[in-house]
Parts: C-alpha cells; sequence; structure tokens
C-alpha cells in the first residue's frame, strides 16, 4: 500500500474543525460559534458579580493559573480529533513537575532539570503512543493504565516526597516576565497559535481530522494511520509534562501527588468547546474558548467562596451537558 501522506479532497477537514463538507446556514453558524456568545455572556456575568473581573492584575492573574490546564487541554485536543482519548495526562504532568524539580536539585541546573521533565513526558508519549497506535489496545483501558504506571514512578522517583528547589534560577520559568507580560501567558498564547496552525493549515492537521473521522478510511486513502496516532499522544505527552514543569517551577516543588484533576479539567475544557468526543472534529480555537469558559468559571467559583466540592460537581455537570449537547447535534445532523 502507498503511504503516501497525502489526504483526498472527499476526506479534506474544513479549517473551521470539521471533517466532512456542508453547507453554512444561519443554524450551523450558530451552532458552530456558540461557546463565543456563552464566553461573553458569562463574562458579563462575571463583571456583574465580582466587579474587579476585568480588571488587568485579575486577568493576569486567572490566565497564568490555568496555563497549566491549557497546555494540557491542547494536546487533548489533537488526541480527541484523532479519535483517541488519554486518561494519563494528569500523572504525565505530576512525572513532569517531580522529575524536573529532582534533576534541578541533584544537577545544580534549572534548565537540565526542565528538559528532563519535558524529556520524561515525551517517553510517556511514546509509550501511550506504542499501546494504541502499535498494539491497538483500546485508548481507554490502555492510558488508564499507563497513569497508574507513570503515577507510581513519580512516587518511586521522589520517594513519595516534594522536591524543594532552593535555587531562585528555577523559578524564572513562571515568575518571569516580557514587557510586562507574564512568561506562562506568552507560552500559552504560542503554542496556542502553532497548534493552530498545524491543525488548521497543514496536511498533517488534514490527516489527523482524516484519520479521527475514519480510521479504515485514512488506511484506504494511504495515509499512516499508526504514525499519525502515534504522534498525538507524544505531542500531548510533551505538553503535559511542561504543564507540570510550569507549575513545579511557580511553585518551586516538584511532587508527585498533582494533578489529580487536570485530566478531567482538560477534557472538559476541549468538550465545551465544541471539540467531538467521537473523533474528527474540534478545532483549537474551540479549545481556546473553552479554556476562557473554564478560567472565568473557576475566577468566579473563587471570588464567590464557593467551595471545591461545589465546583467539581459544576465542572462534572459541565461535561455531560456538553457531551449530550455533542450527542444531539450529531444525532440530528444524521
Amino acid at each position: 500500500m502507498n503511504q503516501s501522506t497525502d489526504l483526498t479532497p472527499a476526506t479534506a477537514a474544513a479549517p473551521g474543525g470539521t471533517a466532512t463538507p456542508s453547507t453554512s446556514g444561519p443554524a450551523q453558524l450558530l451552532s458552530r460559534f456558540a461557546m463565543i456568545g456563552v464566553l461573553i455572556v458569562l463574562a458579563i456575568l462575571a463583571t456583574i458579580l465580582y466587579p474587579g473581573f476585568l480588571s488587568p492584575e485579575n486577568l493576569r492573574d486567572m490566565l497564568t493559573q490555568n496555563t497549566a490546564v491549557g497546555l494540557v487541554a491542547l494536546g487533548m485536543t489533537f488526541v480527541i480529533i484523532s479519535g483517541g482519548f488519554d486518561l494519563s495526562v494528569g500523572a504525565t504532568y505530576a512525572l513532569g513537575a517531580t522529575v524536573s524539580a529532582g534533576v534541578a536539585i541533584s544537577s545544580g541546573s534549572p534548565e537540565l532539570g526542565i528538559l528532563a521533565g519535558v524529556g520524561a513526558g515525551a517517553v510517556c508519549g511514546i509509550v501511550n503512543g506504542t499501546l494504541v497506535a502499535r498494539l491497538n489496545i483500546n485508548p481507554f483501558v490502555a492510558t488508564l493504565g499507563s497513569s497508574s504506571v507513570i503515577s507510581g514512578i513519580a512516587y518511586l522517583y521522589s520517594n513519595s516526597a516534594p522536591f524543594i528547589v532552593a535555587d531562585p534560577n528555577f523559578k524564572i520559568l513562571a515568575r518571569s516576565s516580557v514587557a510586562g507580560i507574564p512568561t506562562p501567558i506568552l507560552i500559552l498564547i504560542v503554542t496556542f497559535l502553532l497548534g493552530g496552525v498545524l491543525l488548521a493549515m497543514t496536511r498533517y492537521g488534514r490527516n489527523i481530522y482524516a484519520i479521527g473521522g475514519n480510521h479504515e478510511a485514512g488506511w484506504l486513502s494511504g495515509l499512516r494511520v499508526t504514525d499519525l496516532t502515534a504522534s498525538v499522544y507524544v505531542m500531548t505527552g510533551v505538553l503535559a509534562a511542561f504543564a507540570g514543569t510550569i507549575d513545579a517551577s511557580r511553585l518551586g516543588v516538584g511532587q508527585a501527588d498533582v494533578g489529580a484533576n487536570i485530566a478531567l479539567d482538560a477534557i472538559a475544557i476541549v468538550i465545551v468547546g465544541g471539540t467531538s468526543l467521537r473523533g474528527g472534529e474540534g478545532a483549537v480555537w474551540r479549545s481556546a474558548v473553552g479554556l476562557l469558559i473554564f478560567a472565568t468559571l473557576t475566577n468566579l467559583f473563587y471570588s464567590l467562596n464557593l467551595s471545591q466540592n461545589w465546583q467539581l460537581i459544576a465542572k462534572g455537570t459541565i461535561v455531560l451537558l456538553a457531551v449530550a449537547l455533542d450527542s444531539w447535534s450529531r444525532n440530528r445532523r444524521s
């Protein structure tokens, strides 16, 4: 079989985020951009309930605090569009934080620590990609199992104790700024822009849409389905570990018991943004909107002193509603 990565016009995905050609009627346009309207309404509501919401300081803090989950959500966007799923991102996030801090202490080089943390994430992604793409294990089962293994490795490496980094240079990644803009926010913006261009404007991105829409059709079109599938897990592993290193840098501590809810939060962001769990449909800009909705809600919850328990209930409810809406929309189109 010819292994060209060309995508035939019949399966090419539109840059807007769907793998199947369709007309753009008013109802479809409303559905496509509905979450932007939700974000605007939510921002207005937040401003009314919390007058300081739109202050530069609050917006800066809000984006900085959500940089890590945003990076994880970006990787999850690629995985879900490709038709996969990754439940190991929380463990990979914790491993990245732990390894970066541990190596920074043992080597005396914060830079080496950050590289080691990201490298650990790449290894996790390679393992997940091998399990899913080459061994054909169900993504849910494969990443659920690898999550336990990765988490165990993080605890063994750290001996179940936090790594406290005394070197102030370790905190530069998360606490520095460029032209008054915190470095984490710049990292978030640049990675989302690069991810958006990669997914919407390159052959690689079109192929990801194609295999997510129909793996069998991808094989018949001559796509390297195995390599494409594995690549999104590597990307997600790297981004999750990098997110962990950023938070370790911000706190000056790397420990293995962090990131318990980051997988749920990342999935919520992607789904709320409008990316379909069934694969083949979605966009990076949608996840950016989902991230802003998520960050606004979280900021509003804290400003209203809503307990963590109610926050978890609210986030879970949002995910269920988003999945139900996606299912209803798909069935209606069918």
